[in-house]
């Protein structure tokens, strides 16, 4: 799996796991399958980091997720 594409995705499911932790949360049960999208979340962004040379830095998440969007359109 490409580097980029990784560190997005990664970044992706994070966005879309904190709604699903706080409403676990305010509904008092467990989040279990929130802990579980964090976990992959970590694990991508993780294996994005240490697989490309020299990282990211915040400042190239934009342009990395640009990047990655136009090769798919």
């Amino acid at each position: 799996m490409d580097t980029d594409l990784a560190l997005i995705l990664g970044l992706i499911i994070a966005g879309f796991t904190v709604p699903s932790v706080m409403s676990a949360l305010s509904e008092r049960r467990p989040p279990r399958a929130s802990v579980l999208t964090i976990l992959i979340a970590i694990g991508l962004v993780t294996y994005a980091v240490l697989m490309k040379p020299g990282g990211y830095s915040v400042e190239e998440i934009p342009d990395v997720f640009f990047r990655v969007v136009g090769r798919f359109l």
